[in-house]
């Protein structure tokens, strides 16, 4: 599974409150609505200015807060291929796993804002095109790569009629 886009660069702490905003919360039963503001407090102009199959990039400590499900639900269906980060929250984590959303645990600063970035999930590997670099992520497990790719753990289980860990 490759992935290609462009990346957007985002600091430490971004919390579930930046990326679905709590004032928003009453378009929680209209996904695609909530999601034209996603990170809407973090950077006004991101959900207006981002393309399809883009790359959130951000620091440490990705997703904290609370374990608001729609955080992670609002950036996949905005169009975003994967979050890249130093660390994550770990509710946010397995939620973003859990919805086929994935997430990838690398060295960001070596990435910058409008870097041409080409994630390899399998090889453990984000290209930065821009910067003809490679930068290593921390692997994920198999188990999370094969709910990744079927599209989340509704569909993984769907498509097994079980939680197959191999």
């Amino acid at each position: 599974m490759i992935k290609k886009g462009k990346a957007w660069k985002f600091g430490n702490d971004i919390s579930t409150d930046h990326i679905a905003p709590g004032r928003l919360f009453h378009l929680r039963s209209n996904l695609p609505e909530f999601a034209k503001h996603v990170l809407e407090d973090a950077d006004s102009q991101f959900a207006k200015n981002m393309s399809l199959g883009d790359f959130i990039v951000a620091g440490s400590n990705f997703g904290l807060g609370s374990s608001r499900e729609h955080a992670p639900q609002i950036i996949k269906i905005a169009g975003i291929n994967a979050v890249m980060a130093k660390s994550f929250a770990r509710i946010f984590f397995r939620n973003a796993i859990n919805i086929g959303l994935p997430l990838v645990e690398c060295n960001t600063d070596l990435i910058n804002q409008g870097d041409e970035l080409e994630l390899n999930l399998e090889n453990g590997v984000v290209k930065n095109l821009t910067q003809n670099s490679d930068i290593k992520i921390t692997p994920l497990p198999d188990v999370m790569i094969k709910i990744l790719n079927d599209g989340g753990l509704a569909k993984h289980i769907e498509k097994y009629g079980d939680f197959k860990l191999i």
